[in-house]
Order: structure tokens, then sequence, then C-alpha cells
């Protein structure tokens, strides 16, 4: 059996019509060697009825290299780390339902690209993280992602999950921080390339059309992504590695802590 290279993770709850989209897009690729992992928080919709089940029209083609399951999690990132436990391939990615692959050459695409930058790496000891481009379907443009990763592109420019093939041993000693509710595949970049000494190399291929509006993107939402970008950089860029630091970090979320009394830990973390 060919090593299988690429593993394509798809979290979903009660995700309509997206997950179909999503599916077909990935099967619809004219590269052949990669698994799906499909990660179902419980969905009640009967989404996951209708497209795996019997008699219908959207029914998803048995395909072997699907594989399906359902566990409670905590919430997307907890449900992305459930997934990527299961994981076979050497790189994996993550869609989330709505998005698709950009066209039927992505997979094929980044294979060669992939490959052809390993065969120049002489006694390969780092891991990777090869990403590409997005076309963000609520703004309808490209959005391009940053050719070389330094301070300060990983401060300002990271590039999103859907677009980068990470190497799958990155997610062997932790998955994401869901103390993140927001941000957690942004600390996860950074703790590779900071912790993990991971090379991040861009391919200029544009992988997804990237959904938008989704959990993050709430007005709520955006005010937790400044509030946790803030505490990240402080911690991976700015010397924030020390004790005390770490003794900060816990107070960023935890659920134990007074209002008043998290705030004030924040705001002193943050200005210092």
């Amino acid at each position: 059996m060919a090593h299988l290279f690429f593993s394509i993770v798809v979290v979903s709850l009660n995700p309509g019509d997206k997950l179909f989209s999503t599916l077909q897009s990935i099967l619809d690729q004219d590269y052949g060697n990669f698994e799906i992992i499909i990660k179902d928080g419980g969905s009640t919709d009967g989404s996951v009825q209708r497209f795996f089940g019997e008699g219908t029209e959207q029914k998803i083609p048995a395909d072997s290299r699907i594989r399906f399951f359902q566990e409670p999690d905590s919430g997307i990132y907890d449900g992305m780390n459930q997934a990527v436990q299961k994981v076979q391939g050497q790189y994996v990615l993550f869609l989330n339902c709505g998005d698709r692959f950009f066209n039927r050459s992505v997979l094929s695409d980044a294979a060669s690209f992939i490959k052809k930058q390993e065969s120049t790496e002489v006694g390969r000891g780092r891991s990777y993280i090869f990403y590409g481009d997005q076309f963000n379907q609520q703004q309808n443009s490209p959005v391009h992602s940053a050719p070389v990763m330094n301070d300060f592109t990983c401060y300002r420019n990271v590039p999103c999950h859907q677009v980068c093939f990470y190497d799958a041993q990155l997610f062997t000693q932790r998955g994401y921080d869901t103390d993140y509710r927001v941000r957690a595949d942004y600390e996860h970049f950074l703790y590779c390339i900071y912790d993990k000494n991971a090379r991040a190399v861009y391919m200029p291929v544009t992988v997804a059309f990237y959904e938008g509006g989704g959990f993050s993107e709430t007005k709520e939402n955006r005010k937790r992504s400044a509030l946790e970008h803030k505490v990240i950089t402080r911690y991976y860029q700015d010397g924030g590695k020390a004790p005390g630091s770490l003794f900060l970090c816990w107070f960023r979320l935890h659920p134990c802590v007074p209002g008043s009394l998290k705030i004030l830990h924040w705001q002193a973390f943050i200005i210092k």
C-alpha cells in the first residue's frame, strides 16, 4: 500500500448542506493519495444521516478514503484535536464546513511542490508547514499570504489553517490549546515556528475558497480575538516565556477567576 500523503480533516456540527459542498470539493481532486477524516460533534439537523444514509439524492458516494466518527466536543478546536489523533497521512490540512478547495488540482499542485521541496533538503531534520493563498468568498477577492514567515509576518499575517499543510508530527506532542476560543490555530502556528522550529514555506497555490463569517468573526469574538492575539504574541515574541508570563497566561480565560480580577490581570499582562 502506498504511503498516505494527505489527511484532510473536516469537523462539523449541524452543518446542513455545507458539509456536502466541502466533501465534494475534496473528492473531485485529480490527486487521489489522501484520506478524509470527518469528525462530527453530534449533529441533530439530519445532515449526517442525509449525506451518509440510504436513499438520498445527496448521499456521499462510498469511498474507502472517508472515515467518519461522532464524539461530543467542547468546540471547534477540541473537535479538531480529536480528529487529528486519527490522521494517518504525512501532511494534514483542516477545512471547515463551507470551505472548498479552489480547483481540482490543489492537492496535485501541493504534492508536486512539497515533494520537490523535500528533495532539496539534505538530511531533513525539521518539520514543515507548507502554506498557500485563499480566495475569500465574502470579499469576493483573493487573499495572498506572506511569501516569508518572519517575526513581523508571524505577528501580522499568519495564513489561515484552511491553506496550511502541516507536517502531522507537529501535532504529536500537543494539539490546539482550547483555552483560546478564537485564536487557537494562530497560537498553534506560532508554537510550531518558535517552539518546534518548523519551517514555513510559501507555495504559489491558491488552496481554498474561504467562506468566512463564522464563529471567529462575530462582533464579540473580534474583541476576544484581539485580546488573545496580544497574549499569544507577548508569550512567543516579546520574551514572554519567563515563569511570570506563564503565570499570567493562566488568567487569560480561566472560568474560576472573577471577571474584574481577570480583566486586571489581562491588562497587567498586556501593558507591562
